[in-house]
Parts: C-alpha cells; structure tokens; sequence
C-alpha cells in the first residue's frame, strides 16, 4: 500500500497501484498464480512476517482480489483463492515476469516456465488490436488518447 493517495490524478495505472503497489501484495499474488493457498505455505514461501502477511492478505480480501475459503472447522482454517477480479491481474505478473527474465534473469535462465497446459507451448503475452488484430511491435504502434474520464 503507497503511503499516499492519488485523489488529484485521474489515471488508472496510480489507482491500480493503490491496491498493489506494494511488493509484498505482488508476490503473495504471484505464489497464488502459482497454486499456494494456505498461510503457513505463503508464509514459508515468502519468508515474511505473520503480521505483514496477515495485513496484506486481508487489505487482498477486502479489494476483492482474494477470497477466504475454509477448509477446516475447528479451529477455523482458511485457504485464500484469487477472485476473477484477481485472476485478471494475470497478464500484468506475466509481463513483470518476462521483464525480469529478460532483463534480470542470472547467467542459467529463469527461474521458471510458462507453458499452455494444453499443448506445452510456450505463453507468449503480445499486445494486439482488437479492431484489425494486428501484433503490436512497439511503443510507436501505440497511441494513448484522453479517455471519457479526462478532464
């Protein structure tokens, strides 16, 4: 979480960051993409403070990216799925992690792979068009325009 607000700019990418610009709720989103879901195993993975991951995981809840589901009675357990709200934070991690790999990977590669399940290709993220479908090359391919919310 910033440590301030952004009520005065009237841009999308600073409201996003509002909910997860901070690099803890990153990476809890990143082991959630990649199949943890209990605390202790987000903890463990993590390496972070129960009481940073507990404030991380219930500002996730309370935005609607992650959801509590329990999974014991007593006491009361709790495993933590993405929301479809969630899930569509997938193409930004995937791009993060494709900068990394491109630019920070060490000497034996990344870290790890991303393949279609159906066929073991590899997932490739291009920008594209919706009108013409056309794959978009570069920044001089994009034009960005005032939207209905600009002043």
């Amino acid at each position: 979480m910033l440590g301030r607000t952004y009520e005065d700019q009237i841009c999308s990418i600073s409201r996003t960051l509002e909910v997860v610009g901070e690099r803890w709720t990153l990476l809890i989103l990143r082991d959630l993409f990649f199949g943890l879901r209990r605390f202790g195993d987000l903890q463990d993975s993590l390496g972070i403070a129960r009481n940073v991951l507990t404030e991380r995981l219930n500002r996730l809840v309370e935005d609607g990216l992650v959801e509590r589901v329990p999974y014991q009675e007593r006491p009361v357990r709790n495993e933590y799925h993405l929301t479809a709200k969630g899930l569509d934070l997938l193409p930004v991690l995937l791009a993060l992690m494709r900068w990394g790999d491109r630019h920070r990977a060490g000497t034996a590669g990344p870290p790890r792979l991303v393949h279609h399940a159906g066929c073991g290709g590899e997932v490739e993220m291009p920008l594209s068009c919706s009108r013409c479908g056309q794959t978009l090359q570069g920044p001089d391919e994009v034009e960005i325009l005032p939207g209905p919310a600009a002043r």
